[in-house]
């Protein structure tokens, strides 16, 4: 059997922001909670894949200060143009917009960027290959 990724973990400065980020912005919910390593460790899961890959994230990081030209990233597929606006514009009035909405060749697509609390970058998208709006094209 080849391995399969499961899940990701982060230490970050304020658990509690970033639980509220995912939440609002991902769509995500705590599926465990449990004491460890000075506090609690969270584990954060699309509704119906808490069995598939979650978000394990942890007290005990240091702020991320990324560059602008660093598109490292975390990737999130939304169903339509509209829901990629739509982040972009909460983003954008909750002060977290690092990439405003754009159109890039297949099979990038059209996204957003936001800033997540620690200071992660994660990309809103439609119309990649990948989960809601894929389109079957080769890559």
């Amino acid at each position: 059997m080849l391995p399969t990724l499961t899940h990701i973990a982060l230490h970050v400065p304020d658990l509690d922001a970033c639980i509220a980020f995912y939440r609002s912005f991902c769509g995500l919910r705590i599926v465990h909670e449990r004491p460890g390593k000075g506090a609690r460790i969270v584990w954060m899961a699309e509704p119906g894949k808490e069995h598939t890959f979650i978000f394990v994230i942890m007290p005990g990081g240091t702020q991320k200060h990324l560059a602008d030209d660093d598109y490292s990233h975390f990737g999130f597929a939304l169903d339509s143009r509209a829901a990629v606006d739509a982040i972009a514009s909460k983003a954008q009035a909750q002060g977290c917009l690092i990439w405003p909405p754009r159109d890039e060749p297949y099979p990038v697509g059209y996204y957003c960027g936001v800033r997540d609390p620690a200071g992660h970058y994660v990309e809103f998208s439609y119309g990649q290959p990948l989960g809601p709006g894929a389109e079957v094209k080769s890559v």
